[in-house]
């Protein structure tokens, strides 16, 4: 069996950053999957699932909502390993080309206040795991390494 695009990229020296994971064509559309990487892997603490999930709730609420990609959002969630999120979008892309949808995302996430969108036993399948104030210490983390920081190897997959 084929290892798969993910357990090739070289996790050891990854840094946190935002990477292209993979494109795909669908149908007539190229789509840009997106390693939205925050903690490093195998040397820091995975994020907890508290923040975790609210920060799946609060970027998947922006992304689907925000006047000019909500038509281009396929999907935002969490990656397995509990290091990142997967983003993806249509459109043959590069970090470059959503940066300043990545500053925007953690500044609502940065500034938001009160429940969290689709906090409740009717709309998750855990609403009480959600944690606000872990979230958004993931995101300033995120903001202050990666997109104050926004470098070509915080982009580019070490090889």
């Amino acid at each position: 069996m084929e290892k798969i695009a993910s357990f090739t990229v070289n996790h050891i020296d990854l840094l946190t950053g935002l990477y292209v994971s993979r494109r795909d064509k669908v149908g007539g559309e190229v789509v840009t999957t997106f390693d939205m990487r925050v903690t490093r892997p195998n040397t820091e603490p995975v994020m907890d699932t508290p923040a975790l999930h609210a920060i799946e709730h609060l970027g998947a609420t922006f992304l689907r909502n925000h006047a000019e990609w909500k038509d281009k959002t396929v999907y935002f969630g969490p990656m397995g390993c509990r290091t990142g999120f997967y983003i993806i979008l249509v459109g043959e892309l590069e970090p470059l080309d959503i940066y300043a949808l990545m500053v925007e995302m953690c500044e609502f996430i940065l500034g938001y206040e009160g429940t969290i969108p689709g906090a409740s036993a009717r709309d998750c399948g855990n609403y009480l795991d959600l944690n606000l104030d872990m979230a958004k210490y993931y995101i300033r983390k995120y903001k202050t390494e990666v997109l104050d920081n926004f470098t070509e190897e915080r982009r580019v997959y070490p090889k």
